[in-house]
């Protein structure tokens, strides 16, 4: 059967053998099966000297893997050896970056090994990033340095173990090849796993290039993996407006940024995907940017309610280009894109309320909410330390005027009177640990030395931050002055 007991070598000349394996992967791949015009089909390129840094044991399980040896799983989830079953390629789309369309992008440095059906029954992408270039590369090298590797390991762990859609990590591979970025670095690679890799910008590139056969193929698709309850273009546009909208809402919860919002960067599956130059805010501020590359704050904390509703806007200019009568899915989809604000602002709400101990509804709590938030803006509150100490004595103390959250706390105590659970809706909506940027920063570091005990460590206490654990407050603590990070950067 597919996936069980051989490992293919990869292609080496002419020649290609197997030979005796433990790791097993059940693939069963569909993407493969469109037509060529939807991707490249691509091998990754071998490195050096794989190492395994971390494999994913219990998603792994979830996707019905098993496990091989150390060396073994550094060969197949580098590259070097494709498991049986694999039918790797590189993904074709475009896509605005920045508000500025580019006519053709795609996987330029990772390859879709192939998929797997979980023991939940999603199917699910199982991607190398990092594995070399493709015809997509343009003028990259197509790898990936230790750096990014690892913090998209951490940080898409750390968002599922918050409850938020996303990719997740398989497995972290140091090459033991340099890559050239600033200067020399450490190279790696990351086995990431998605719902899947379709994005605005696949819908995009065939809309933009008058393939309305490949559109309409790609539509069906996706209705069929993603939405198999939806009907049509439109259907299809509605689903994706209400998954967005809910992950969006969910990212402004936990005071994440994204730092490059672009439609490429933009999953029709609703998951967080491709963790460039993201970042947690620290001190709340509602125009907080992170990203180097993010010069005039478009992806800023605040614009990122707005950025979803451009980008599904985008997507809706993509799917009218195959129906047949355009002015009247015009004006569907239009009505569709505008009811996106007031269905966000309702999901926010929900998840607000529940931030400051509120599981009903009443008229005032938008400005009770938006109070506290301009309150903390003013006075420099870490975002995650302040919902998480509502309740107790130390909350006023994240306050550079403690007297601020005083005034406001009088009027959320009378709101709590009609209230039964506050603390327990507080405790499950305020997470105790998030990613925070110096700790990601100084884990990088000490794995470039070698030392990979911060990371591990890192992914263990983000795999439940909602429970206080023995011995890790110094990862809830903010940066001093001297550990803030300023700038984060994408890597590629």
């Amino acid at each position: 059967m597919p996936g069980m007991g051989r490992i293919r070598y990869g292609n080496r000349g002419n020649r290609s053998y197997v030979c005796p394996m433990t790791l097993t992967i059940p693939f069963d791949n569909s993407y493969a099966r469109l037509p060529d015009g939807f991707f490249a089909r691509q091998a990754p390129e071998p490195v050096r000297a794989p190492a395994l840094i971390a494999f994913n044991t219990d998603l792994a399980r979830l996707l019905n893997i098993s496990p091989g040896e150390a060396q073994e799983m550094a060969q197949a989830f580098s590259g070097n050896h494709l498991p049986e079953g694999a039918d790797p390629l590189a993904q074709l789309y475009s896509g605005h970056q920045f508000g500025h369309y580019n006519p053709q992008l795609g996987d330029g440095r990772a390859v879709l090994l192939g998929e797997t059906v979980g023991a939940d029954g999603v199917r699910r992408d199982i991607q190398l990033k990092g594995s070399g270039r493709t015809p997509f590369s343009r003028q990259g090298d197509g790898r990936a340095w230790l750096g990014p590797v690892l913090r998209e390991y951490v940080v898409s762990e750390a968002m599922h173990g918050l409850g938020l859609p996303t990719t997740r990590a398989l497995a972290a591979v140091e090459t033991g090849e340099t890559v050239l970025r600033e200067g020399p670095m450490p190279g790696a690679v990351l086995t990431r796993v998605a719902q899947s890799h379709l994005r605005v910008g696949t819908f995009q590139v065939f809309a933009s290039r008058g393939q309305t056969d490949s559109l309409r193929r790609l539509t069906e698709y996706a209705l069929h993996r993603h939405y198999p309850e939806a009907d049509g273009p439109m259907g299809l546009l509605r689903a994706v407006r209400d998954a967005q909208a809910a992950l969006i809402a969910g990212w402004m919860s936990v005071g994440f940024i994204h730092g490059v919002m672009n439609t490429d960067n933009c999953s029709v599956a609703g998951e967080t995907i491709d963790y460039g130059p993201c970042a947690f805010m620290d001190s709340y501020h509602p125009n907080t940017v992170y990203s180097s590359i993010d010069r005039m704050g478009r992806y800023a904390y605040s614009n990122q309610p707005e950025i979803a509703v451009w980008n599904i806007a985008q997507l809706a200019t993509a799917l009218i280009q195959q129906m047949d009568d355009k002015d009247a899915a015009v004006e569907e989809a239009t009505e569709i894109v505008h009811a996106m604000p007031d269905l966000m602002q309702r999901h926010w709400l929900d998840r607000f309320r529940a931030k400051i101990g509120l599981t009903s509804a009443e008229q005032d709590d938008l400005q009770l909410i938006s109070d506290l938030l301009a309150r903390m803006a003013q006075n420099q509150a870490d975002f995650t330390n302040t919902f998480r100490a509502l309740g107790t004595e130390t909350a006023r103390d994240q306050f550079t005027d403690p007297q601020a959250f005083d005034a406001w706390e009088d009027g959320w105590k009378a709101r709590l009177q009609r209230e039964a659970s506050a603390l327990s809706v507080m405790a499950a909506a305020n997470p105790a640990y998030i990613p925070r940027n110096h700790r990601v920063e100084q884990m990088i570091q000490a794995a470039v030395q070698g030392d990979f005990t911060p990371f591990h460590r890192l992914n263990k206490v983000l795999a439940a931050p909602y429970q206080e654990q023995a011995g890790c407050s110094d990862l809830a603590r903010p940066p001093s002055e001297a550990e803030v990070v300023h700038a984060t950067f994408c890597g590629t």
